[in-house]
């Protein structure tokens, strides 16, 4: 794995976070992150007159991350608000970013780089469900 260049990713989600639907909040939310074989993927929020179906950053991420034949995630970070500063993610959305890089997925978090594990400790995963094929 290539090292993590993270004003390189903090860019891309800057970037990808003009691109943001959020006419209801106006708060443009842009993620991005490192795949293990060195691909970028990028997602940005998706609002909809009804909240509860708004589509997080994170989600539309993982979408093009899947959508572009899949890999880990190494590292991840997303920014929001008018002035783009860092953010985290949701719990709904650490539960996703769990699922698709795992405990060692390094998060960029407003206290500093931590580990997956970090931000969501004691995490539910594939492994705890006993009859996954």
């Amino acid at each position: 794995m290539t090292s993590i260049d993270w004003a390189a990713l903090r860019a891309a989600a800057v970037e990808v976070a003009a691109r943001a639907y959020a006419p209801y909040s106006g708060f443009p939310v842009g993620a991005a992150a490192m795949v293990d074989d060195g691909r970028v993927v990028t997602g940005c929020n998706v609002e909809n007159a009804a909240y509860g179906v708004t589509l997080c950053a994170e989600c539309g991420l993982v979408s093009s991350l899947v959508a572009g034949g899949g890999g880990r995630l190494v590292a991840f970070t997303c920014v929001g608000g008018a002035d783009r500063h860092l953010i985290m993610p949701c719990g709904r959305c650490r539960q996703l970013l769990w699922e698709h890089g795992g405990a060692e997925l390094l998060v960029e978090t407003p206290l500093g780089i931590q580990t997956m594990d970090q931000v969501l400790p004691q995490a539910f995963g594939p492994e705890d469900l006993p009859d996954r094929p």
